[in-house]
């Protein structure tokens, strides 16, 4: 068949940021490509912006650009959303696809708190579509493996750097001795930080796209509001020295784990829980936590972000590249259009995720790991005897414990001073609170800091 006699396929395109700008582009430039590839001239209809004179990144036909985003969508077979934000994104996609449009969307912030509704509204309209691997790690392949690839086997554990701003701060301080704050300024320097960080630093970025990935992994619908979120701002370089002295670095890792009744009571010093076939539920959080050199995540250096898979079958996978920029990213969108257009053309339903599992999300409290914090003590007669004492009476047993003696601390001119750097086995989140609580309390402890999640090196 000639190119000329193929089918066309209408695409709208609802924002030209960075990323809109550049499927833009890709579909102006390969359109005869990408036509041969799905077997349907694809036409680029319009683009919905907010003001057609604004500026571009790309170089845009000024006849495509229009307000009217209702029409564009009206008019279209496929719709992508690139606009970003809750409101009107939302109203958008819905309208398409209660018409049976299929979308393709970059949008986190809106699947990670609507994404049980957009879902629904797909389901009920029949032959449609949401396809969204651009929301979760630019252009890393994760969510269509874990739909499609992974759909016969049983995913355990996911966890990631999911965010590039926050792994490039922290690369910084581990690889150059840099503060939080000179990092922070460098990644802004650099344009990898906004010049309002919040969402990067405090871990709402990454929160978002562990609520995607684990409602995939586990068959079961999960917002933001269900993922425990703690960002960077509290990480020093003292706690990055201790934690490369003691053979870590410290990531900033989003975790979607399967825990079970079982792994709440084994006292092991393993840091996952223990995966059987009875499930209580799933823990999803984004903390920072150092984690062995030697682990994979351990070389995502920069702005890189990755993506590591515990399931029963395929065992240890790991997804790595660029998790943002306008030409990444749109790479992760034009691979769903191309998919959403091919069904346009020749039928079929779309690969969809199956919520039927409905585990519940679990309270951070009652999940197991291993813990690091460092004490600054006296170095007399009994310390050590109360520490441990606190410790034992939360039930939360030490690993190890590193003394190194402060003859000429600033804190107590003339004393001796010691910093304890302690490591547990692993413990309840809950009874390590209580611990740390108790501990401040003790008059032999001058300074606790340093207290950060520990990843097994098993």
């Amino acid at each position: 068949m000639h190119r000329a006699d193929l089918p066309l396929v209408r695409v709208a395109l609802l924002g030209a940021g960075n990323v809109g700008a550049e499927v833009a582009r890709i579909l102006l430039e390969d359109s005869e490509e990408l036509g041969d590839r799905i077997g349907a001239r694809p036409e680029l209809i319009g683009i919905a912006v907010r003001d057609v004179s604004a500026p571009r990144t790309v170089d845009l036909p000024q006849e495509l650009l229009t307000t009217d985003a209702e029409a564009l969508i009206e008019a279209a077979d496929v719709v992508v959303e690139l606009t970003g934000g809750i409101e009107p994104a939302r109203t958008r996609i819905l309208s398409a696809l209660r018409a049976g449009k299929p979308v393709v969307s970059g949008n986190k912030a809106l699947l990670a708190q609507h994404g049980p509704e957009l879902h629904a509204a797909a389901a009920e309209a029949a032959g449609t579509s949401i396809s969204y691997e651009a929301a979760v790690a630019g252009a890393i392949p994760i969510v269509r493996p874990m739909l499609d690839s992974l759909s016969g086997d049983k995913v355990n554990r996911v966890l990631g750097i999911m965010n590039g701003t926050t792994n490039y701060i922290l690369d910084q301080m581990d690889s150059t001795g840099a503060d939080f704050n000179d990092a922070l300024a460098e990644a802004q320097r650099l344009g990898y930080a906004e010049a309002d960080p919040t969402a990067d630093i405090e871990g709402h970025d990454a929160a978002a796209k562990v609520a995607i990935l684990g409602s995939i992994a586990f068959h079961s619908s999960y917002t933001i509001d269900d993922v425990y979120c703690r960002g960077i701002t509290g990480v020093t370089a003292e706690d990055v020295e201790a934690a490369r002295d003691a053979g870590y670095v410290i990531k900033l890792l989003g975790v979607a784990e399967r825990v079970t009744a079982e792994a709440h009571d084994d006292g092991s010093g393993a840091t996952a829980a223990t995966p059987t076939s009875t499930s209580a539920g799933v823990n999803l959080r984004v903390v920072p936590t150092m984690i062995p050199r030697q682990h994979p995540l351990a070389g995502v250096r920069g702005a890189f972000n990755a993506v590591f898979v515990e399931a029963e079958n395929a065992g240890e996978l790991m997804f790595y590249g660029p998790g943002a920029g306008g030409a990444p990213t749109a790479s992760a969108v034009m691979g769903d259009l191309v998919a959403a257009l091919r069904r346009s053309v020749a039928g079929g339903p779309a690969v969809a995720p199956s919520f039927h599992a409905g585990l519940p999300a679990t309270n951070v409290d009652d999940v197991r790991t291993s813990f690091s914090l460092t004490l600054l003590c006296p170095d007399r007669a009994g310390v050590l005897a109360a520490i441990s004492t606190v410790f034992a009476q939360h039930g939360v047993s030490i690993s190890t414990m590193q003394q190194r003696d402060l003859p000429d601390a600033p804190e107590r001119p003339g004393e001796c001073l010691a910093e304890l750097r302690i490591v547990t086995h692993r413990a309840r989140n809950a009874d390590l609170v209580r611990t740390v609580e108790t501990i401040r309390e003790l008059d032999e402890v001058l300074d606790l800091r340093g207290l950060i999640r520990v990843e097994s090196a098993d």
